[in-house]
Parts: structure tokens; sequence; C-alpha cells
């Protein structure tokens, strides 16, 4: 969860099955009961088209842009870990992207120190294939294995995978998504006033954490130049996050703008000691792969990092990093949809009973990928009644081919019905 404001980030076959692979289904029998080798219990609320595709690991697909960018990264500590032992000093990464996308409440929040009431804990906001007692959720970021594998002795690593949100709908959004986790803990001695039988060491002490930031930024500051070029312009920014104190986010100077790279910081010590690793000090990172493989492939939609059609597909290879060339824009299609907000109820997002993103998931359920964006273009209250409407534009568009008049009506009235029956809202 380093990259609040990251693209929220998306994880081959024939493009005749992507247009139907484009349409989700949205009856209950198809429903997929299993995410991940965990059954789904009745009340949980991932839906169909993400539980589909959870477990398709594009990060671990050779030719695949997420895969591309997540081997430079790798490569990168290979080379961290060679600087390293040539000055006797200990800096071996494990990798790991195959772990569980299924993870526990505890290691998704409460080991990462976040706030009881913070919004992400809400259904709203996240996954949760069990609610109940179990407390079982997609993992909102990858960080959620970071107290898992420092528990289990790991004090070098990456973690990469899949990564799940319920969020809005436009072309840097996805509900499935891909991030890269990295945690570097220091062998006590290899801290100012470590080692030896040095009884008053403090790995707190300013010097101590002044090691760790200097080591952090100067590792990150090489991954910049290995994606983005030597000669690349960079700026350090404070942050705020629960699980690193302090915390960081690195910018990039990139044709013309600063691009948010990744959020990082020097380890909270609740979590150090929570690990059992009070003794010394560390850090972690965190970036999304769909961001990163966006602008250094040029690819302007999320969407396309899904796609099966070979158009899209076989412009990549492992190794390289090109300019996906565009190989169709079909054209869109705009229908507009007004309603009134439920009078009742809790919620958020514009009235009682209400949250956008339940909309969004609406959306997605009847049209999947052929939904490119929906944006809100109108909001008032009823000056007699004081009931709240809201208006949204949805835009239809297919990633392989053109979609007809009847095609887009069709979904345009299931979402109206939806829009009804699902979320307790009345449509003008």
């Amino acid at each position: 969860m380093f990259l609040r404001r990251i693209v929220r980030q998306a994880r081959p076959f024939s493009s005749s099955r992507a247009v139907d692979a484009a349409m989700p289904s949205t009856s209950p029998a198809t429903r997929p009961l299993i995410v991940a080798g965990v059954p789904l219990s009745a009340d949980s609320n991932v839906p169909a088209a993400v539980a589909d595709k959870v477990g398709r690991n594009l990060h671990l697909s050779r030719h695949h842009p997420l895969n591309i960018i997540k081997t430079i990264i790798e490569d990168h500590f290979r080379e961290v870990e060679r600087d390293a032992a040539r000055v006797g000093q200990r800096a071996e990464f494990r990798f790991f992207d195959d772990m569980c996308p299924v993870v526990t409440t505890k290691a998704c929040f409460d080991d990462l120190l976040t706030p009881k009431d913070h919004v992400s804990r809400s259904v709203s906001d996240t996954y949760y294939v069990c609610p109940g007692e179990r407390q079982l959720v997609l993992r909102t970021h990858t960080s959620a294995h970071q107290n898992e594998l420092m528990q289990a002795g790991h004090r070098s690593f990456l973690a990469s995978g899949d990564v799940s949100r319920r969020d809005e709908i436009d072309s840097s959004h996805y509900p499935c998504f891909h991030q890269m986790e990295g945690v570097h803990v220091f062998d006590p001695e290899e801290l100012p006033g470590g080692g030896g039988e040095n009884a008053s060491f403090d790995p707190t002490s300013p010097e101590a954490v002044l090691h760790c930031e200097e080591h952090l930024k100067r590792t990150l500051e090489g991954l910049v130049r290995k994606l983005f070029g030597e000669d690349c312009e960079m700026r350090w920014g404070v942050d705020d996050f629960p699980f690193t104190d302090p915390s960081f986010e690195l910018e990039v100077f990139f044709r013309g703008d600063w691009l948010e790279v990744l959020g990082c910081g020097v380890v909270h010590r609740e979590i150090l000691q929570n690990c059992g690793l009070a003794h010394t000090n560390g850090w972690a990172f965190g970036l999304g792969l769909e961001r990163l493989a966006m602008v250094l492939f040029q690819i302007p939609d999320i969407r396309l990092f899904w796609s099966e059609d070979p158009r899209f597909l076989e412009q990549f290879t492992d190794g390289e990093v090109k300019r996906f060339r565009p190989f169709s824009k079909y054209p869109p299609c705009y229908k507009d949809v007004s309603f009134w907000l439920p009078a009742e109820g809790g919620g958020g997002d514009g009235g009682p009973g209400f949250h956008e993103n339940d909309l969004f998931e609406q959306i997605r359920a009847v049209g999947g990928d052929m939904v490119e964006a929906v944006e809100k273009i109108d909001e008032f209250i009823h000056p007699k009644t004081q009931r709240k409407s809201q208006a949204y534009r949805i835009t239809w568009r297919h990633m392989s081919r053109t979609l007809t008049d009847a095609e887009v009506d069709k979904m345009q009235f299931e979402v109206r019905d939806r829009i009804g029956e699902e979320l307790g809202c009345e449509v003008r």
C-alpha cells in the first residue's frame, strides 16, 4: 500500500476469444466458488470477473510487459547483492512471486499498523473472500507478506504478485493489478555503533536511521536509473505510511512531467519488534508494475495488459523495453445514467446507502473490459425533498472491434436495472 495514488493497479489467446472474454458472465450459476484454492463464502463481495483473474499471474508470463519490468528490477537487486559482497556485506535478496493472494485481514492490515477505522478495511474498498470469522481478503498490496517473510527468517527479499481493490473505472485503474514489495533488514554490525559487545548499541539512533535512509535512497536511485536511464532527473519527497517511519516518495522527471515511481521508508519499529528484529533496523519499498510499464512502454490503457489479442502480445520480447504500437482505436459510445440516491442507510461518496465503488462494480459486472471509463457529470439536491441525484457518463469501447448500438443499449439497460435492484437507487 506504499502508493496510494499509483495505478490501481493490471495482470495470451486469439482475438476471436478476446471478444467473448470481454463479455462477463453475470449468471449466479457460473460464479466461481473457489479463489486461489479458498472457497468463497456466501457473503463474499468478490465478483466473478475478479475471481477469474486471480492467479493469471501476468507478472510470470514470458514476453509480457509486466514480467519484463519485474525482471529488470530483480536484475538490479542481483547487482546490489554483488556490490555488497565486494565490500564484505550481506544482501542476498530472495525473490517471491507465487505467494497466495488470499490473506487474512491481520496480515493485510493489522500487522502493518493500519488503523481499525481506515477506509481500506471496508467492503467498499476491499474484496472479502470470507468476511466472517476467518476474515480472509484478496490482498490489497504485496506488503501483506512483509511480516510473514521476516518472521520466517528472510532479511532481504522482493515479493511480487497480483493485488485487488475495488476502485474507479478509467484508463489507469483496474480491480486487479500487480505490485512489488522490497525489504532489506541490516545485520546489526552493519549499522553505526553495532556489532561486537557494544551493549549501548541503539538501532534507532539518529546515526542508524540515517544509515538506513541513505542505503535505501542509494539503492532505489540505482533502480530508477536502471529503468529510466543514467541521466534521469529524480527528486525525493516526504510521505506518510503507517508501516514506515520516516517515509518517502521518489519521483522521476520523464517526458516533461514528474512521475511518482514508488513509496518507501525505514521499517516501523513496532513491526520489527513483532518480527523479533528489535535488535536491528531496515527499510522497505513498494511499487506498481503496471504504472511503470504504462510509462516505459507507452501503453495508454491498463486493460491492455489483460488482452489476449496477439497484436498486443507479440509486440514484446524479454529483455527489451520498446514503445507499444497501437493496433486499433475503435470508436467509443457514450451513455449517461442518472438516479436518486437511497434515502436511508450507511454509505459514502454521495449519500446514505450508496458508495461509488458499488456502482463501478455493477457496471463492470455488466460490461467487463468493454467499460473504458465512468465519470460523474452532475449532482444536485432537490430543494424541497432534499433528495440527492447523481448522473454518470459511461464510456463503452471494445478493445478489438466496434460495438453495435444494440449491444451497448442492451448493456446500458442492464446497468440501469442493476442500479435500482442492487443499489437501491431510483433511476430517473
